[in-house]
């Protein structure tokens, strides 16, 4: 079936045309009302920030040879032994080692092109929501005051390290900080972005499981990180083996330009993966939470060493650090926030959960986060984790089905992209540890759907990678999921494509769908609550309210993802009913 047609074509605009979800449509004015209601920084930019923008680490302790890259192909490069390649899943594999500053200039040398690519993608992001050249200058000013005491919070060795990367960053983005410091915001732009929007408009699922609850017995992590800033963003991730010269040789999976950690592991078998809390917007950022997660991989060899490290550092978020240990052959979530600190530690089972709300007894009374708990769709993926785990002991394969599962409650058809899914369908990547064993597996797109491909620590940190030339352990890959080549998967990255349709005709009273479109809109995601609203939302900017009502009641009758958004819902229905009066 052909989709049908827009009319007024020529008035579609190039944003139009992006496969982008209502998801990201609401997250992009969320962050514009954000950066458009900063005037008031103007007032301190000039009080303390002096010192911050000037600041530079001195770097003259480290010894440092500057790398002159080998091109091998097109997507392979070398510098003694250090190495970049991209892996026939489309991953990009970095190993590096040195001390800190040469980290950072191995990094930057070899990853150029790709950081300055993701750099383009983020400001030109920026950009987009905020357009006018006055209002990109409030935001820079708001960025060194917000920033101004950032640099004191985060360890020397790591902006040694930042400075040799930074060194290979764009000139073209020179006007919004100096490259060392536009490195530290970056570092910061999770933090700041989730603490403003006071977040949960996604949700990272990690969960890990051992004794009765895995075939073998041992421990087993696996973690979805829901964090989309766009399909292009998504597309260069990157695997990368870092071993320093003090600490534990650790690999993390993000992307280029980031030194910081959201999912990883070390050498000693210690696992990392932060999921997003509620928190309050601060006054003033201080350390990254991917700093602290680092740190944990770079020098922690047990649970208790985790704890020591991320109780010591002050965070400006509030998180969860789910932290796995081989040695103790057990898990527990450590729970961060600018005033408060709490351990979760399991008690007669042997599996702990972690969506978006924090469950230790620091919190236990704390009003945000009971709040949150009633209204997100956090606690609602938190039961589908205890629903999956009563029929199944885990193994890879088990646990990749679980990250990959799309349905509700009771296997309930929720729609493709709700975020009470474990699988949101918007994952930046998806990884899977066995810590004990040393294995990692990592997800390939799209989402964490592709081919999981297999790491085995074991042999990268030692001579066994230099002679093979590979990093993956490619027999022990997991197969790519038979839905990404359903008419299912094909309907939902159409249904994208006709959402951003739909919401510029909302906007726009000049731009008129044909009849068909809407309904075959709704086709392509039918059970999705989104494109009854959406829908709804249509008419009644069309004035057409007898089909706005309808659209409203059913999408009412749909699983809505929030309460807030159920909320909404209601709210346009009730409008609705007063017009038709």
């Amino acid at each position: 079936m052909q989709p049908p047609v827009i009319l007024n074509e020529a008035k579609r605009n190039e944003e139009s045309k992006m496969l982008r979800s209502d998801f990201l449509r609401r997250n992009d004015r969320v962050l514009m009302l954000i950066f458009l209601a900063l005037n008031f920084s103007l007032i301190l930019t000039s009080c303390g920030i002096r010192k911050s923008i000037k600041h530079v680490p001195d770097v003259k302790q480290y010894s440092i040879e500057i790398p002159k890259v080998n091109r091998i192909n097109d997507s392979t490069f070398s510098f003694n032994q250090n190495y970049l390649t991209k892996n026939k899943q489309q991953l990009w594999e970095l190993y590096i080692k040195g001390n800190p500053l040469q980290l950072g200039y191995n990094n930057g040398a070899l990853t150029q092109s790709l950081m300055q690519k993701q750099e383009e993608i983020f400001f030109s992001k920026v950009e987009g929501f905020v357009p006018s050249k006055f209002k990109q200058n409030l935001l820079r000013g708001f960025l060194k005051w917000y920033n101004r005491k950032m640099y004191l919070n985060v360890r020397e060795d790591y902006q040694a390290e930042l400075y040799g990367l930074s060194q290979y960053s764009s000139d073209k983005y020179d006007f919004i900080a100096p490259k060392f410091l536009r490195s530290m915001y970056l570092h910061g732009a999770h933090d700041i972005g989730h603490a403003m929007q006071d977040l949960m408009v996604v949700g990272c699922t990690s969960l890990a499981v051992w004794n009765e609850n895995t075939e073998d017995g041992d421990l087993l992590i696996g973690r979805n990180f829901d964090f989309y800033v766009g399909d292009d963003f998504a597309k260069n991730k990157l695997i990368e083996f870092v071993e320093p010269e003090e600490g534990f040789p650790f690999m993390s999976v993000s992307w280029p330009g980031m030194i910081g950690v959201v999912s990883g592991m070390n050498k000693e078998g210690i696992t990392v993966t932060i999921n997003a809390g509620k928190s309050k917007i601060p006054l003033t950022a201080k350390t990254p939470i991917s700093l602290v997660t680092r740190e944990i991989l770079q020098y922690a060899k047990n649970i208790d060493e985790a704890i020591a490290i991320a109780k010591k550092r002050k965070v400006f978020v509030s998180e969860s650090i789910l932290v796995g240990s081989a040695n103790d052959k057990n898990a527990v979530i450590i729970e961060v926030s600018p005033d408060n600190f709490g351990v979760y530690k399991v008690e007669n089972t042997s599996r702990v959960f972690c969506t978006n709300h924090f469950q230790s007894d620091a919190y236990k009374n704390d009003k945000r986060n009971q709040k949150h708990i009633t209204e997100s769709h956090s606690k609602y993926r938190y039961e589908k984790l205890q629903e999956l785990l009563q029929e199944n002991k885990l193994n890879p394969e088990k646990m990749a089905a679980i990250l990959r599962n799309k349905s509700g409650l009771k296997g309930e058809k929720i729609g493709y992209g709700n975020e009470k899914a474990i699988n949101q369908l918007l994952a930046h990547h998806a990884v899977i540890f066995s810590p004990q064993k040393k294995l990692v597996w990592v997800s390939s797109n799209p989402y964490q759907l592709g081919e999981f491909v297999c790491y085995d620590l074991n042999e990268i940190f030692s001579d066994k990678r230099l002679k093979s030339g590979e990093f993956a352990n490619s027999n022990l890959n997991i197969a790519k999921d038979p839905f990404v080549d359903s008419k299912e998967f094909e309907n939902y990255e159409e249904y994208k494509f006709a959402s951003s349709e739909v919401n510029h005709a909302t906007d726009d009273k000049d731009v008129m769908l044909t009849d068909d479109f809407l309904p075959y809109y709704q086709s392509l995601n039918p059970d999705f609550w989104l494109v009854y609203y959406q829908s709804g939302k249509y008419y009644f900017n069309k004035k057409e309210y007898s089909k706005a009502k309808t659209e409203f009641e059913k999408a009412l009758n749909k699983e809505i993802t929030t309460i807030p958004d159920k909320e909404n819902v209601e709210r346009y229905l009730k409008k609705t009913l007063r017009k038709l009066r």
